[in-house]
């Protein structure tokens, strides 16, 4: 299992959707505790981390946040407790718990059934610069 620092929390994303890298790209530049680190969900880390927590990708392929020694999160309850770090008007999106998760979760699960179509795919994953490669799990 691929090592994380207790202080950190671990994004798991789609590495091949415009989509997800967009969000990741948002995350970095409003990261400004360096709390994220990413792992594409096809990596090698990334499939360490889904096995260890006992995922079935089958039933979620979407954003998965991971705090180790805490829990993990997946969809839309992961997309908010990660924009729940960032300052400004991201604090708005904090409105999204007033609704019940099953409703959340049925948006979520209608963009993320629609996210090639509309925002399209690369063929391989994301590959950070050097820049941001420290955030990046192998």
């Amino acid at each position: 299992m691929v090592s994380i620092a207790k202080d950190k929390k671990v994004i798991l994303f789609d590495g091949v959707c415009n989509l997800c890298n967009n969000f990741v790209e948002k995350v970095i530049c409003f990261d400004k505790k360096n709390t994220f680190l990413f792992a594409a969900i096809q990596s090698k880390s990334g499939q360490e981390i889904i096995a260890y927590l006992n995922i079935d990708t089958t039933k979620t392929d979407s954003i998965i946040l991971y705090e180790p020694g805490v829990s993990y999160e997946i969809k839309s309850t992961a997309a908010l407790k990660i924009m729940r770090d960032f300052e400004g008007l991201w604090k708005l999106t904090q409105i999204g718990w007033v609704f019940p998760e099953l409703f959340r979760n049925y948006i979520y699960d209608f963009i993320a059934k629609n996210r090639y179509h509309w925002f399209g795919k690369k063929d391989n994953c994301m590959i950070p610069n050097p820049e941001i490669k420290a955030k990046f799990l192998d």
